[in-house]
């Protein structure tokens, strides 16, 4: 399978619109919950807001990933402060803080690893965008099986293949972080 990670962009709508579905938690929630204290309004004024987002200009919302030319998924990720309900203990917003909130990973296309190489795009997407350090909050399966539904903010083992450490944990879910800047600094291979 050929795999592009791109960014979320206007042109790109019908097939961001086709991750998301019709069906389930995606596709009335459509990545609000941490933006907007309103992302219960419902899917239509979601939908709204996503595709404002994404066709807004500077950088972008997320990023899509085309398995074999076809939309398959997407993630969530820009700096701390488009998060403001962003909120796990031990984080705090910074100019530079960047986030990853969500995945959504059509059907079809799960347990193929899509979401580690989204994972991989949204490093380099927020390095390339000036961010020093990047967050997120997944789930510890190992603790708390959860169905593909409850696995929208990541699974942690996927984070720490990346290289991320665990800040803090709640239950099953883990303030997870990367040290963009020691990246960096890392001998290249």
């Amino acid at each position: 399978m050929e795999l592009e990670i791109l960014p979320a962009d206007a042109s790109r709508w019908d097939g961001l619109a086709l991750i998301f579905g019709v069906r389930g938690d995606p596709s009335w929630c459509k990545c609000q919950y941490f933006i907007d204290e309103q992302w219960n309004r419902g899917a239509a004024s979601n939908d709204t807001a996503l595709r404002e987002q994404v066709s807004a200009p500077g950088i972008p919302a997320g990023l899509l990933a085309y398995a074999d030319g076809q939309p398959a998924g997407w993630v969530q990720v820009g700096p701390s402060g488009r998060y403001p309900r962003f909120r796990p203990r031990g984080h705090q917003a910074g100019e530079s803080i960047w986030v990853l909130t969500c995945f959504v990973i059509r059907p079809e296309f799960r347990r193929q690893g899509i979401s580690a190489q989204l994972l991989a795009g949204a490093i380099e997407h927020a390095r390339a965008n000036g961010a020093s350090v990047l967050r997120a909050r997944p789930t510890d399966t190992s603790i708390n099986a959860k169905d593909s539904a409850g696995l929208f903010t990541g699974v942690l083992a996927t984070f720490e293949a990346a290289g991320f450490t665990v800040v803090n944990r709640n239950r099953s879910l883990a303030l997870v972080e990367l040290d963009l800047a020691e990246l960096d600094l890392a001998p290249t291979r």
